[in-house]
């Protein structure tokens, strides 16, 4: 008997209304951009959250997003992973416009993302939490080994080095956790990574290494979106920057036409585009 090395998390929902084409017969524009949001609009009672935001992504390119406390990246990134609904605006992925009710109609559009407290387990080890949702099995039985030589496969070729996937997520540093949760992500070839403050309390030599994986997750036509405060990251990793202000999109520009300068005074508002 024969079964998947791998169960997929998702079973492919529908995310627009039931007479959308269904994934299997989608067609998607190899031409468009990844993720094209136009107008989004988001608001909690009396407070508008975004107020017409517009972002583009393309294949391969990392993005950052950047904004003070509050200019609402956070709701952005939660609106285009289907954990908030917008109020108003369209999303476009790969060219077509879609409406995301839950996480899962997200993820059947492979789109991934990693929170900044990565939603790892701490009791599992490395091997459980890269497969976690998605063991591979027989019948109703795990297979362990087969787990563990696919996890040594996947950190293998993001360049992920851990003692052993057998340790423990809670006997990792900073740094490796971060990596685990990222190889996670993209084991499953997604289309589009959000990555909410990857490097956020790490060590300077993890951020290195959580850098070089954000750039070699890129390479393999993913596009990224990452969200930091840590501006001098940027300037390492992104092709672009998209910066937030109080719950608009005022600035974009491309990262070689920048400097920490010019875009300190972007988010601040204080400043140009120009370097």
């Amino acid at each position: 008997m024969t079964t998947p090395d791998a169960i997929p998390a998702t079973t492919g929902a529908s995310v627009t209304d039931p007479t959308r084409a269904s994934s299997s017969d989608r067609r998607d524009d190899t031409t468009a951009p990844l993720v094209d949001l136009r107008g989004i609009r988001k608001s909690y009672g009396a407070v508008d959250v975004l107020r017409g935001v517009d972002l583009t992504l393309a294949r391969g390119e990392v993005l950052g997003l950047v904004g003070d406390n509050g200019a609402g990246k956070s709701t952005l990134m939660k609106v285009l992973a289907g954990s908030v609904q917008h109020d108003g605006g369209a999303i476009r992925i790969k060219g077509e416009e879609v409406r995301f009710h839950s996480p899962s109609d997200a993820q059947a559009r492979d789109i991934g993302i990693v929170y900044q407290d990565l939603a790892l387990c701490d009791s599992l080890n490395v091997a459980a939490n890269l497969f976690l949702g998605r063991e591979p099995r027989v019948g109703p039985f795990l297979r362990i080994g087969r787990m563990h030589e696919e996890a040594t496969s996947v950190l293998r070729e993001f360049g992920v080095r851990v003692t052993s996937t057998h340790q423990l997520i809670s006997q990792l540093s900073g740094g490796q956790r971060q990596s685990v949760a990222i190889a996670r992500a993209a084991s499953v070839d997604p289309d589009i990574l959000i990555l909410d403050e990857p490097t956020a309390a790490l060590a300077v030599t993890e951020v290195e290494s959580v850098l070089r994986l954000i750039k070699e997750v890129a390479a393999r036509g993913v596009g990224v979106i990452l969200i930091t405060h840590r501006l001098q990251d940027l300037f390492r990793v992104c092709d672009r920057i998209t910066v937030m202000y109080e719950g608009r999109s005022v600035d974009d520009a491309r990262i070689d036409d920048l400097t920490i300068e010019s875009l300190v005074g972007m988010i601040t508002r204080e400043g140009s585009a120009a370097a």
